[in-house]
């Protein structure tokens, strides 16, 4: 794999799930973990089912659509409850996905709040998206790739912190954007 293959990476901004009904999403094209190459945004639900398909379609607008080889989430789900079906994603794409994961998550508080809200769809995208792998310091589920394509992708991006550049760096740019200055810790 090229040390300078182009990921995109893709972090949610700060809300306030009271007020706000729609989240700014970020994504960075980056050349490995060295280089961003472009800057993307979109919206997605607060709460909402709308994330799979909002993500696709950046993806698929970008003038860096061929060229991207990986595309590497910040959890599992974005503006609170809008779960990424990962599988569809990297199937609708064409291109592999990574939910990146700093610590290991309360899968079951989460299956468990999403029944208890009537979100049994949400709960059931969560088990579709397959075994966390800890990967290092971190943890991380895929599609579209093999745990070993993953390592690599986590490789090459993974050059300043534990979690990769293209979503370190979507987290620091999407909190700036929404609260005037990032807090450096992504």
């Amino acid at each position: 794999m090229k040390r300078e293959s182009r990921i995109l990476g893709i972090d949610d901004s700060p809300f306030d799930k009271f007020r706000d009904k729609r989240v700014l999403l970020i994504g960075v094209f980056f050349r490995g973990g060295s280089s961003l190459d472009g800057v993307m945004t979109t919206t997605a639900a607060v709460d909402g089912s709308d994330a799979t398909a909002k993500i696709a379609a950046l993806v698929k607008k970008s003038h860096f659509y061929t060229q991207i080889r990986a595309i590497m989430l910040n959890g599992i789900a974005v503006a609170g409850f809008n779960v990424v079906d990962i599988q569809k994603l990297a199937a609708v794409t064409g291109i592999p996905v990574i939910v990146v994961m700093r610590g290991y998550p309360e899968v079951d508080k989460m299956k468990s709040t999403l029944l208890k809200l009537g979100m049994k769809g949400k709960a059931r995208l969560m088990e579709k998206a397959g075994i966390i792998h800890r990967v290092g310091n971190i943890h991380v589920q895929f599609s579209g790739c093999s745990l070993q394509r993953a390592k690599e992708f986590l490789r090459i991006s993974c050059t300043r912190s534990n979690i990769p550049e293209p979503v370190r760096v979507a987290h620091l740019i999407a909190a700036g954007v929404r609260l005037g200055e990032s807090k450096g810790r992504a």
